[in-house]
């Protein structure tokens, strides 16, 4: 895992060295650069590395015999059957990263032109890959600039343009501000609709004229005649479609839903340093500690330990996780969140995270405590939206009801003038959630699609972890895992009384003691340390109550979800001003108190 940042046009390697220095936290164990200019332009990379595999052998970025180079945040898991398939290759490293230039350069022997859409050319060679990524590639010889994704979006990659027509992007948007020309401002609109939904949509981030690279996406960019970036042509390479078949027996099948997640696990434990697990307590993390345990027990390797933060030693979460931990026998890591730790952490929280959560802030503590020991974990993320883990998911009519309330009361938000289509923020403008809403097949499709999983959950695995040097991988996204999941019958997934029923069966088989197995799901966050969450907004609600008065179109839904009041206030005193690093180290009500005038 890295941080990675570059420029397209009027580009330089001090400026794009500089982007990826802001996010050395990404790439403690390294840096690198290239510079490229030629008639018209230049291209300039840079790369902050986080040693995983070929730790001493793979800096980057890489450059090739046929002339690309390449610079990756992410893992190739298959990189080793890729090798295989491209023997002929004159392979430099014994890194994944490289299996990326390989299937590039097998491509462009045979790569066709494809006018009306570049980046169509490339969708076969790169839906052969399988693993988590956000890379930038430069292929000289057509002066074109591929940006990709993974399927699931598990890895960021943001994007923006200069008024001079430069191309900027990086892991994560602080990376922009080493550019003299970027002014990190609200997308007001984009809040609008992630105070409703609460989670931003489609390709939106919550500053404006920044976008998202869409998950399973790939964009080709290259230099107009007037030396501008240009977006030539986007691409779907990989969509997950969600299509429940009408019969499930788990008799016959549970075991193949849990080989499909063995398998996407063992994958994950592709790694030259010591992995960990994040341990919840819960049905999806406690399946990846015991068949981490089989599969490391099986193949020879180290059994990961086991990480576990809450509240209070009395947490039920925290209590699970100390049987699941004791029943498997793991070197079970815990740690009780201080008191303060809302009031002393939550700026840096917000530094690192570029969005409104507070509730979460145990992510903060549980990756800051792991990455003392080690370098890659485990988690059970993406589990509740393949098999439909959520409370709403039992009511969507009211759930659908509550967003479109929550709309209501954006003031002047108006969708039909929002920029939507392949490359652009929006996917549509039909911000219409009864449509959305309508099933639970529609609801678990919308939200794979439009950024629950990707802009939310995985955002905060990512941001968080990364924020203290560690790589966070997603077993239940696998693609072996995710192709099975979006089969099951959504009576296999929600019931009057239960949910992820089949996920329970395949559990079932393993050794996991019967009470976790059948353990209903717990909301994180607030459930993690529910004291201390709820204490902060209390005390600071009154407050938020009249900082919502600052934010013009946004303040009658803050006054409505005075939480989201806090977090905005503090987004707004640290992204928002010209020290944010620095101001991110004052004390909470410092920030809180000391914001200047909203720029929106």
């Amino acid at each position: 895992m890295c941080g990675i940042a570059g420029m397209l046009g009027h580009a330089d390697q001090t400026t794009a060295s500089s982007m990826s220095s802001c996010l050395s936290h990404r790439g403690p164990d390294g840096s690198g650069g290239f510079y490229e200019q030629f008639e018209g332009g230049g291209v300039a990379f840079g790369h902050a590395r986080l040693s995983i595999v070929d730790i001493a052998g793979s800096p980057q970025p890489i450059g090739s015999d046929h002339g690309a180079v390449l610079i990756q945040n992410g893992e190739i898991y298959n990189q080793v059957e890729l090798r295989s398939q491209n023997a002929g290759y004159p392979w430099r490293t014994s890194g994944d990263s490289e299996a990326i230039l390989a299937m590039h350069r097998s491509a462009t022997r045979t790569l066709g032109d494809s006018p009306d859409n570049p980046a169509e050319a490339h969708v076969e060679w790169l839906s052969q890959l399988d693993g988590i990524w956000g890379f930038s590639l430069w292929d000289p010889s057509r002066r074109e600039l591929i940006l990709s994704r993974d399927p699931m979006g598990v890895k960021p990659l943001v994007r923006t343009l200069l008024p001079d027509g430069t191309l900027l992007f990086a892991s994560e948007v602080k990376a922009f501000r080493a550019h003299p020309d970027f002014r990190a401002e609200p997308d007001v609109d984009a809040l609008a609709v992630r105070l409703a939904y609460e989670y931003p949509l489609d390709r939106t981030t919550l500053f404006k004229g920044v976008t998202q690279v869409s998950q399973g996406t790939i964009e080709t960019w290259s230099l107009d005649a007037q030396g501008q970036a240009s977006l030539t042509g986007v691409a779907r390479y990989s969509r997950d479609i969600i299509a429940p078949e009408k019969e499930w027996d788990p008799a016959s099948q549970a075991l193949t839903l849990l080989d499909s997640f063995r398998s996407g696990l063992e994958d994950r434990l592709m790694s030259d340093v010591p992995v960990g697990i994040v341990l919840s307590g819960g049905l999806d993390s406690s399946m990846v500690a015991a068949l981490a345990h089989q599969a490391a027990e099986s193949t020879g390797k180290p059994v990961p330990g086991c990480w576990t933060v809450a509240g209070s030693e009395d947490n039920p979460d925290f209590r699970a996780a100390e049987l699941v931990a004791q029943h498997h026998e793991l070197n079970h890591h815990t740690r009780i969140i201080p008191e303060d730790a809302f009031w002393t952490d939550l700026p840096q929280f917000t530094w690192f995270g570029e969005d409104l959560d507070i509730t979460v802030l145990f992510w903060q503590t549980l990756f800051e405590e792991m990455s003392q020991h080690v370098s890659v974990g485990l988690c059970g993320q993406g589990a509740d939206e393949l098999h439909a883990g959520y409370s709403r998911y039992r009511n969507l009519a009211g759930h659908a009801r509550l967003i479109t309330d929550r709309l209501s009361l954006a003031r002047g938000l108006d969708p039909s003038k929002f920029e939507h289509g392949p490359g652009q923020p929006w996917e549509d403008t039909a911000i219409t959630p009864h449509s959305h809403f309508v099933d639970l097949t529609s609801a678990l499709q919308f939200e794979i699609d439009r950024g629950q999983l990707s802009n939310f959950q995985l955002r905060l695995a990512d941001r968080h972890s990364m924020a203290h040097g560690l790589e966070v991988r997603v077993p239940f996204l696998s693609s072996q895992h995710r192709a099975e999941s979006n089969r099951l019958p959504m009576d296999w997934k929600l019931s009057a009384d239960s949910e992820k029923m089949a996920l329970r069966e395949a559990a079932a088989l393993t050794n996991l003691p019967e009470e976790i197995v059948q353990r209903p799901k717990l909301p994180a966050g607030t459930a993690t340390a529910p004291a201390l969450v709820g204490s902060l907004i209390d005390e600071l609600t009154p407050h938020a109550l009249e900082w919502a008065n600052d934010y013009g179109r946004l303040s009658d839904q803050l006054r409505d979800q005075p939480e989201m009041a806090i977090g905005m206030r503090l987004f707004h005193a640290i992204h928002f001003t010209d020290d944010p690093q620095s101001r991110a180290t004052k004390p909470l009500m410092e920030l809180l108190e000391d914001v200047g005038d909203w720029p929106a």
